[in-house]
């Protein structure tokens, strides 16, 4: 090795040599939009979303919906911004840096997925993943009950992929604790979106549901019990948004982001707060 320089030789860096290559051939770096909510303790939300745009070798662009006042125990406040604040975020990046794809995450009340629906038609044929953020890791709730049926009309139906936990599909398609993983994903799919995830971090065996109307598949990963996971659903949704960028399918993006998402947890900060510590998908005790 010459003087100086540090070659990867984990995971990360294999992916981002891979990632580097495929810019290189295209000559243009892929962007990526989060249009979500800002977490001021940096675990989850839009602080998640580009740092899981970093790690996979994309730029990371955001439209802020949101802010939140939150720490690793809870969630103390939230502000939402004004529509055309919204729509003038997503217009200024598309007129000028282009949108490959959108990851979609805490939109917390009616007007706001009023809003973001309506900027959508700002991205063109951009692949959309949304991640249909409703409760906190610390329990707090992150969207209305009454905004639910406007997610489900407005947004659903546009997206690509829609990466729900386990309680998260349930809200969705209305149906109980009985229902299968598998059938949920089959519900969540059905409301109109091209694909569904149903994400396995509450599930005994830790697999990934996807289907996408034709191909159903239980998309295993390892699990990390004494990891920790504040910004997993993050992580996942915004690595398979900049795995479409990159060219995957929806399939090969869901699988690609269940690893990163799982290596995440497994790294996870358990020293960071007092709470439900944030992933670490940048390896950083590692580096």
């Amino acid at each position: 090795m010459q003087s100086g320089a540090w070659v990867r030789t984990d995971a990360y860096g294999i992916a981002r040599t891979l990632a580097l290559a495929v810019v290189q051939a295209d000559q243009r770096v892929p962007t990526v939009m989060t249009i979500a909510t800002s977490d001021s303790g940096g675990g989850a939300g839009i602080q998640a979303d580009l740092k899981a745009f970093a790690r996979c070798g994309v730029h990371g662009t955001s439209a802020i919906v949101a802010l939140t006042a939150q720490n690793t125990r809870e969630v103390v406040s939230v502000e939402t911004l004004p529509r055309q604040f919204i729509l003038d975020q997503v217009r200024a990046v598309a007129e000028d840096i282009g949108v490959d794809a959108v990851k979609i995450g805490m939109l917390f009340d009616r007007s706001t997925i009023e809003a973001v629906a309506e900027a959508l038609d700002l991205v063109g044929e951009a692949p959309i993943v949304l991640d249909p953020v409703m409760v906190a890791e610390s329990g707090a709730v992150l969207l209305k009950p009454e905004a639910k049926q406007a997610l489900i009309e407005r947004i659903v139906p546009r997206a690509t992929v829609v990466t729900p936990n386990l309680g998260e599909a349930r809200e969705l398609t209305g149906l109980g604790e009985d229902a299968h993983p598998e059938e949920l994903a089959r519900a969540v799919q059905a409301l109109g979106a091209s694909a569904a995830v149903v994400t396995g971090g509450h599930l005994a065996d830790g697999g990934d549901r996807f289907f996408d109307g034709q191909t159903l598949e239980v998309i295993e990963g390892a699990r990390h019990p004494d990891g920790a996971s504040h910004g997993s659903g993050c992580t996942h949704s915004s690595a398979l948004a900049a795995r479409l960028a990159l060219g995957d399918s929806p399939l090969e993006a869901a699988r690609e982001a269940r690893r990163i998402a799982g290596e995440a947890v497994g790294n996870g900060l358990r020293g960071i707060g007092s709470g439900a510590g944030p992933v670490d998908v940048l390896g950083i005790i590692g580096t």
